[in-house]
Parts: C-alpha cells; sequence; structure tokens
C-alpha cells in the first residue's frame, strides 16, 4: 500500500501542477499586460492634456500680446516669460517624444504624428520668434505691431493643426485600448480552452484512476481488520513477554553501571597510582642530582681547589728552561678550568641560587650565563621580589625553563630568546619565547593519560601535570617558539 499512495500522490501532483501552472501563465500574462498597458495610457493621457494645453497657452500668449501693445490693463498676473517658456518647453517634450513633468512620461507617436509635428513646426517658430520680439523691449512698437500680424496670421493655422495632433494622440490612445480588449478577449478564451482541455484530459483520468484506488483500498480494509484481530491476540502475548523482558533488561543495565563505576574507580586508581610514581621518580632524579653536585663541590671541587693552592706554592720555583715554565702555567690555568667547570656543572645539577633566593633570581642568572656562554641575547623579565614558591614547585619550574632554554640554543638556531615570570596571589605564568626556526607540532598525548619521564617536550609536559598546572607549546616553522606554563598558586603558596 504505500507504493501505491505514492503513485497516487505523484500522479495528482503532476497533473495539479501542470494545470495551476498553465492557468497561472495565462493569468499573470494578461495582469502584466493590463498593468502595462494601463500605465502608457495614463501617460497618453498626460500627453493629449498637454497637448491640449498648447492651444489654450498659444491663445492666452496672443491675448497677452495684444493688450501689452495696446498698454490696455489685465486680471492676467502670469509672467508673459514663463508662458512663453512653459509653451515652447511643453512643445518641444512633445516634438522629442519624452514629457518632463512630476516624472518623465513617454510620448508615444506614429509616423503620423511625426509627420504632423514637421509640418506645424514652421508656424510654431513663427509665432515663436514673434512673441519673442513683441517681449523684448528694445524692440519698437511698430516692430511689435508687424509681429502680432504675424501671430494673428498663424495663430488659426497653428491652433487648426494643434487640433488635429491632439485629436490624433486620442484616437491613437484608443485604439490602444482596444487592442487591449481584443487581446484580453484572447487570453479569456486560451484560459477557457485549458480549463476544459484540463477538465476532459487531466481531472477526468485522475477521479478514475482515484475511484479505483479507493476500491482497492477498501478491499485492503477489510483485510487488514482481520489481521489486526489476530495481531491483538498476538499482542497480549507479546505484553507478557515484554513485562518479562524489562526486569531482565533493568537488572542488565544496573550490572552494566556497576561495571562503569568499577571500571571507572580501578582507572583513577591507576592514574593516581601513575602520577604518584612519575613523582617519585622526578623526586629521586633531583634528589640525585643535589647529591651528585654536593660531591662535586664538597669533594672533586675541594681537592681541585688544593691541588690549585699547592701549585700556586710552586709558581716561585725556578724552571731549569723557559719551557718548563709555560707548561706549569698551562697546567695552572687548565686546574683553574677544570674548577670553574666542575662548579658550573655542580650549578647545573643543583643551582644554590634556586634554594638561597628563589626562582626570578636563579632564572635571571641562568639568562645571563647562556647569554655568555652561547653569544645568543637572552633576555629575562620578572619581578624582583616575588614571593616564595614551594622547593618542589621552584625546582620544576626552573627545570622546565632550563629544558625549554636548551632546546631553543640546541635545535631553534635562534637569535634572541626571551623568559618572562608573571606572578600574583593566584596565579604564575611563565613564558619562554625564542624567535627560532620552529617546527611542526605534533599531536600531545591526551590530557588524561599520565605521561612517561622523557627527555624534551614531554619532559616539561610531566612535570607541569605534577605541579597541577597546564602546559601549552605554539610553533610554526620560521615563526619561532613559545612554551608557556600556567599554575593556580591559591594552594601552592606558602
Amino acid at each position: 500500500m504505500p507504493q501505491l499512495d505514492q503513485q497516487v500522490a505523484n500522479r495528482l501532483t503532476r497533473f495539479y501542477m501542470i494545470a495551476l501552472t498553465v492557468i497561472a501563465v495565462l493569468s499573470l500574462s494578461g495582469l502584466l499586460f493590463i498593468k502595462k498597458t494601463i500605465s502608457t495610457h495614463y501617460d497618453d493621457s498626460r500627453v493629449v492634456n498637454v497637448a491640449g494645453r498648447q492651444r489654450m497657452l498659444s491663445q492666452r500668449l496672443t491675448k497677452l500680446a495684444m493688450l501689452r501693445i495696446e498698454g490696455l490693463a489685465t486680471a492676467d498676473t502670469v509672467s508673459f516669460d514663463s508662458l512663453l517658456h512653459s509653451w515652447s518647453q511643453s512643445h518641444i517634450q512633445l516634438r522629442n517624444g519624452m514629457l518632463r513633468m512630476e516624472k518623465a512620461y513617454s510620448v508615444r507617436k506614429s509616423d503620423q504624428l511625426d509627420r504632423m509635428f514637421t509640418s506645424i513646426e514652421p508656424i510654431f517658430q513663427s509665432i515663436y520668434k514673434s512673441f519673442g520680439r513683441i517681449n523684448n523691449p528694445a524692440t519698437t512698437l511698430d516692430e511689435k505691431r508687424a509681429a502680432l500680424q504675424i501671430i494673428l496670421r498663424d495663430e488659426f493655422s497653428f491652433l487648426q493643426q494643434m487640433n488635429d495632433i491632439v485629436f490624433q494622440f486620442d484616437t491613437e490612445s484608443f485604439d490602444q485600448v482596444k487592442r487591449l480588449e481584443r487581446i484580453e478577449w484572447l487570453l479569456t478564451i486560451a484560459t477557457l480552452l485549458t480549463l476544459l482541455i484540463e477538465g476532459l484530459f487531466v481531472f477526468r483520468p485522475v477521479v478514475n484512476h482515484t475511484r479505483h484506488v479507493i476500491r482497492r483500498l477498501a478491499r485492503s480494509e477489510k483485510a487488514l481488520q482481520l489481521a489486526n484481530s489476530h495481531m491483538e491476540i498476538a499482542n497480549r502475548e507479546l505484553e507478557a513477554t515484554n513485562l518479562n523482558l524489562a526486569a531482565s533488561n533493568q537488572k542488565l543495565v544496573d550490572t552494566q553501571k556497576e561495571l562503569v563505576r568499577t571500571t571507572e574507580e580501578k582507572y583513577q586508581l591507576q592514574l593516581a597510582e601513575d602520577t604518584v610514581r612519575s613523582a617519585a621518580l622526578l623526586e629521586g632524579q633531583e634528589e640525585e642530582r643535589r647529591r651528585f653536585a654536593r660531591e662535586l663541590h664538597d669533594g672533586i671541587g675541594q681537592m681541585l681547589t688544593g691541588l690549585k693552592l699547592h701549585a700556586e706554592k710552586l709558581k716561585s720555583t725556578t724552571f731549569a728552561d723557559e719551557k718548563q715554565r709555560q707548561r706549569f702555567a698551562e697546567l695552572c690555568d687548565l686546574i683553574g678550568d677544570t674548577i670553574q667547570t666542575t662548579r658550573q656543572v655542580s650549578y647545573n645539577l643543583m643551582p644554590s641560587t634556586l634554594s638561597d633566593f628563589g626562582l626570578s633570581p636563579t632564572l635571571q642568572l641562568l639568562a645571563e650565563q647562556t647569554t655568555r656562554a652561547s653569544g645568543i641575547s637572552i633576555v629575562f623579565i620578572g619581578p624582583a621580589n616575588a614571593k616564595r614558591l614551594s622547593p618542589a614547585m621552584e625546582i620544576g619550574l626552573y627545570r622546565i625553563a632550563q629544558e625549554a632554554l636548551h632546546n631553543s640554543l640546541k635545535y631553534a638556531e635562534a637569535q634572541t630568546i626571551k623568559i618572562t615570570l608573571q606572578q600574583n596571589a593566584l596565579k604564575l605564568l611563565l613564558t619562554i619565547e625564542d624567535d627560532g626556526r620552529g617546527f611542526v607540532i605534533k599531536a600531545s598525548p591526551t590530557d588524561k593519560k599520565p605521561l612517561p619521564i622523557i627527555n624534551g617536550l614531554e619532559n616539561m609536559r610531566t612535570r607541569t601535570r605534577l605541579l597541577s598546572g597546564d602546559f601549552t607549546i605554539t610553533s610554526k616553522p620560521r615563526k619561532g617558539t613559545r612554551v608557556r606554563v600556567s599554575i593556580n598558586l591559591s594552594d601552592n603558596l606558602h
């Protein structure tokens, strides 16, 4: 039955769309044509009005000219100049085919009207020039009388031809209306024929097809009622079965929730265990560095210092030749370099300034020492008297800055490196930026997975995680690299 419904719907839709489209096209065509013709007819009425007014204006100008020559007073207060200009402009616009009043009106002219305007043009020019001479103050009275004679001679001919032009405009406008009426009849007949054709060849077949479909549906409904009675019995049986299934499903859902809860607890325990292991491993590394730095400083460093003192005492000894003295001087310099290197290695393993003065002075000293050693400009910006942090946090942040600085020097080929430390009562922000060659950042491990203790970026991420902070790194090829560590200090400041 769904296929039958779709078939009937498609067929009805197709036929109705065709029928309605044809009727809509015919109706819209008639409306548009009527609207266009009415608009044109409105323009024609304005044109006829202006053309008829030309006769009145010419007579009015003639009367004013006669009164002006005879020196008689008149109640007509209109300026002769403005009246002459209006009469002239209206004639020119009618002749050229475009009236410009409150809006532009198109003057539709036939060949007959063009010939009529061509015929009246010399008479208009003669009268217009005569009016101009009468209106000219420099013209003598005799010349004005002569000009008035010309006007009176040509006025009847002008009025006669202008009257013919008006009637010709009106006749052509009426003919246009008659054409509109004929076209409207044709559109009406076409619409009626379309409705007749649609009734015979569209709607009647659709009605027959629909009647056939309804009969098939009635037979199907009887069969469906019989099937429904059988299904009611089956549904009652299914309801009992569904009740048992619902109870079983509820038990299954409860079991799944318990399994998810147990798995989540196990994951959290594993995550906490891995975090504790990572923290212990880092703490062990730092403790080993601290012990090794102390042994270097107190053991080997003291022995090297004693060796240097003994060598200094031998400087006063007289040597057999100059070569022996030079070799002894080189030995003393080598001992001094070894002592300096030992001190530097001991400082790098565990800087004493970190425990004595805090993070900000230690980062300042790190920037200065690295600048002297590498020749690259390294700038530190940070507070001089910031509050002290916990030892574990100061060591972790120092190691992150040390690792980032090492990466910039070794891989980035940077010319300038900037270390910035910002700290207030609630937040600490450590940033290391360089102008090196940068790189394409690969996808980092998920934040919820504990990070292993390895060198480089993962080491910095792990230390940041153990400090309960956020670690971000941004870099693009030839755009430099920026490492940013943000830590909430609300639970960490002394």
